[in-house]
Parts: C-alpha cells; sequence; structure tokens
C-alpha cells in the first residue's frame, strides 16, 4: 500500500513520490479487463499494467523527475548482450515474474532494474527485517489488485451485461440447467457448474450466438485438448536473434509447466501459430502466451 511504501521511505531515509495513474489505470487496465470478459476471453489485466502503468508509466514518470532507472521488485531477471537486452527467470523459481513482463520493449528494459533477480523471497525478508522494515512479514498478494478478496464474478455483474442461458452437456444436447453469464466461466473450468449435483461438470464450449455454455463430465476429455494454439499481438524482446520455424517452450498459463512446441511466425500479421508436442488442457483465449528458449 502507499501507506507501507512511505513508512520504508522514511526508515531508509530516502524521498517519496506519489503520482495519480488511475486515469490510464482505469482506460488501459480495468476497462481492458470488463472489455475482454465481455467478448468472451479471460484477460491477464498484469501484464497490461506492467506495460502501460506499474513499469511502462512510472519509467515516464521518473524520467520527468530526471531518474535514468526505476528499480521494482519483480523477480526475473535482465541482462544486456551487446546491444539487447535480455529476459531471464529470476533464480527463485517458485517466485518468478518473467511470464507478466513479457509485453515490455527494448526501451523499456534499458531504464529498469530488478534486484530481486538473484535473490530467494526468503533472503528478502530476511534483509527486510534485519534493518527493521515493517513489511517484512507483510504476507504475498494473489488477488487482482481492484478486486478485492474472492469478488471477482461481483464485480463483473456490477459492471458487464450478463445474460442467463442454457448449461447443456457435451456432445449428447442434454439441457442440466442455467448458466449466469458466459463471462463468467474459462475453459475447463469446475467451480461454478451448480445443476443440481449431478456433476462434476468442466466448462468445455462456448456457443456465443446462442448464449450456450456446453460442459463435459470427465476432466480429461478430449474436447478440452488442442494440440495448436494461435497467438496474437506478440512481442518478441529479440526479434532480430530469432528464425523461424522455432523450437520452444511455452507457458499458456501462469504457474503452468512449460512444454514443448515449435513456433511459425506470421510477421505482417503479427501471429504465430503454435504446435505442441503434446496435446494441451484448457488452452484459454485472452490468456498470455510466454516463450521460453527452455525451463
Amino acid at each position: 500500500s502507499q501507506n507501507d511504501a512511505k513508512k520504508v521511505c522514511l526508515s531508509l531515509g530516502i524521498p517519496f513520490y506519489t503520482y495519480n495513474f488511475s486515469k490510464v489505470f482505469k482506460k488501459e487496465v480495468v476497462d481492458n479487463f470488463l472489455s475482454e470478459y465481455q467478448a468472451g476471453r479471460t484477460p491477464n489485466p498484469c501484464v497490461i499494467c506492467n506495460k502501460k502503468v506499474k513499469i511502462g508509466g512510472l519509467i515516464e514518470y521518473a524520467k520527468s523527475l530526471g531518474f535514468n532507472y526505476v528499480a521494482t521488485g519483480h523477480y526475473a531477471k535482465i541482462k544486456k548482450v551487446g546491444n539487447n537486452y535480455r529476459m531471464f527467470k529470476a533464480l527463485d523459481k517458485n517466485k518468478d515474474q518473467s511470464y507478466f513482463l513479457y509485453s515490455l520493449d527494448q526501451k523499456q528494459l534499458s531504464h529498469l532494474l530488478l534486484p530481486l533477480s538473484d535473490i530467494k523471497k526468503e533472503k528478502v525478508r530476511q534483509i527486510a527485517k534485519k534493518i527493521s522494515l515493517l513489511v517484512a512479514e507483510k504476507s504475498d498478494s494473489q488477488e487482482i489488485c481492484f478486486i478485492p478478496g474472492k469478488h471477482h464474478n461481483d464485480f463483473l455483474k456490477r459492471h458487464i451485461k450478463l445474460k442467463k442461458g442454457n448449461i447443456v452437456l457435451w456432445p449428447e444436447g442434454k439441457i442440466l440447467g442455467q448458466h449466469q453469464g458466459l463471462s463468467f466461466y474459462t475453459i475447463g473450468q469446475r467451480r461454478g457448474i451448480d445443476v443440481g449435483g449431478t456433476g462434476p461438470y468442466y466448462a468445455a464450449k462456448f456457443d456465443t450466438l446462442n448464449n450456450i455454455l456446453y460442459v463435459v463430465k470427465n476432466f480429461n476429455d478430449p474436447i478440452l485438448y488442442n494440440k495448436k494454439m494461435f497467438v496474437k499481438n506478440i512481442n518478441w524482446i529479440n526479434a532480430k536473434l530469432l528464425k523461424f520455424p522455432l523450437k520452444a517452450k511455452v507457458v499458456i498459463r501462469y504457474r503452468h509447466k512449460p512444454v514443448t512446441c515449435i513456433i511459425d511466425y506470421d510477421k505482417k500479421n503479427n501471429i504465430a501459430k503454435v504446435d505442441f508436442f503434446r496435446k494441451q488442457r484448457a488452452i484459454t483465449s485472452g490468456q498470455s502466451a510466454v516463450f521460453y528458449n527452455s525451463n
């Protein structure tokens, strides 16, 4: 929180500045979050925030104050190799946040410092405790910052138009009950499919034209698996160093295990076709696919 940051600065004897990013945050992060759900996709607001606000916006603000660099507490690593900046996973693989930083460009990386890249979280807490910082024992945040607690669906209800529709068993076509709005569901999801205790069921397919949620009984139903996917709006951190087709590892959602794939890239339309070595479950439209050259 702002109050915690102020106390830390006071404790360390460094200046404390604030800047109101609320307008750009609402436009770039919150409005995008809602429009993505309205369109039937599952967004990653933290990725947009890092690019446009938390890091991208802060770098521009810092420059206006005469600073050359911004340091953040993200767990990832930046290295300059020749004239290019490259991004790597942090030493602490359990806390690695490189997944959320893939959208940063060369210019932004050149002004960004990540001092926690080679330190584990436990060590960071020990250092903070040793110098008596009040945040040394502060719990990790696991929530979307503008949706506290477990109020995700309540937030959507307040801000987007939702329409009830049928929940239908795939492929039989049997109507099982009603959903509260397709925006509440993600492919592969079990939670929230309440059809009178006959489950469990898993969200398998959306018919947005007819407002139908198709579900399956089996966690490993073949409809939930795909051998390929298409990715758009790609940001290659080091595009000049890549040759396609490219063999790489891809993470299709945060904390998902990296899997091997072959990438074909359509530069003109900025779209990649990704072929997996093994079929992947619940590939979700709207999520970020992040490519790595190894584990």
